[in-house]
């Protein structure tokens, strides 16, 4: 079953979406090479609870971190470790924020330092593709229409577009009803109605779109070892357009 929001939920989703739009952007100012991924872990708990939200991925279901730090052939899932970043990788961080009982959740992919033309092509084309999904998260269209649109605009660009990890809803858990697949058919699924609230978050990859768990039993990687990059936003469904919380 799909919730519908109240308007006190919804305020409490955007303050948790505030806090977690500004660690993402700490995060990507403090983020260079010779930085570990447990530094980064570390800096975005310190941002969360000084703004008085919780990291949601902590503990969940028993990770470690709290945030996913996932690089290159990394789609998702990467646990922040003493690892340190290269120039030249891009690195996906992903974020989920609790506060009063309801959650954010987002991801982004950033450069570290100056990085290949294809990375930059990859994280563009899967940034866009973000937002072509978010523009079909409407009241009366149907939920199929956002992975179609994503689907379309990846293929047209010659990616492939991760298919057994889906976006999801959200809010007073970081996992709800709905699944939102990356691709199919449109004009399917259920009916859109303001006051959802959708994670769209499409994986995209340079080669196939196949995948698999490393052997940490966390980390998500590309089969083939090639880019990977993810972004995602936590969406609310308006009476007009949608709007992005995070």
């Amino acid at each position: 079953m799909i919730s519908i929001k109240s308007q006190e939920e919804i305020e409490y989703m955007r303050t948790a979406g505030k806090i977690l739009k500004q660690v993402l952007l700490d995060l990507q100012s403090y983020l260079k090479p010779g930085m570990t991924t447990r530094e980064l872990d570390r800096k975005a708990c310190r941002i969360i609870k000084k703004s008085g939200g919780r990291p949601a991925f902590k503990g969940y279901k028993g990770f470690p971190g709290n945030i996913c730090t996932s690089i290159n052939y990394v789609v998702v899932h990467g646990i922040p470790k003493k690892e340190k970043l290269k120039e030249g990788d891009i690195i996906s961080i992903d974020c989920g924020v609790e506060y009063k009982g309801y959650y954010a959740d987002s991801a982004e992919t950033f450069s570290v330092g100056n990085v290949s033309e294809s990375a930059k092509r990859l994280m563009d084309v899967t940034r866009k593709s973000l937002y072509t999904g978010i523009n079909e998260a409407r009241s009366e269209k149907r939920l199929s229409n956002i992975s179609h649109a994503i689907q379309e605009y990846v293929e047209a660009k010659g990616y492939s577009i991760v298919r057994a990890l889906v976006g999801h809803g959200i809010g007073s858990r970081i996992h709800e009803d709905p699944e939102i697949p990356n691709f199919g058919k449109p004009n399917k699924g259920v009916l859109l109605k303001p006051g959802m609230t959708l994670a769209i978050e499409p994986m995209v990859n340079e080669g196939s779109y196949d995948i698999e768990v490393l052997k940490d039993g966390w980390a998500i990687a590309t089969k083939d070892r090639k880019l990977s990059a993810h972004f995602e936003h936590t969406v609310l469904v308006t009476e007009g357009e949608p709007e992005i919380l995070t």
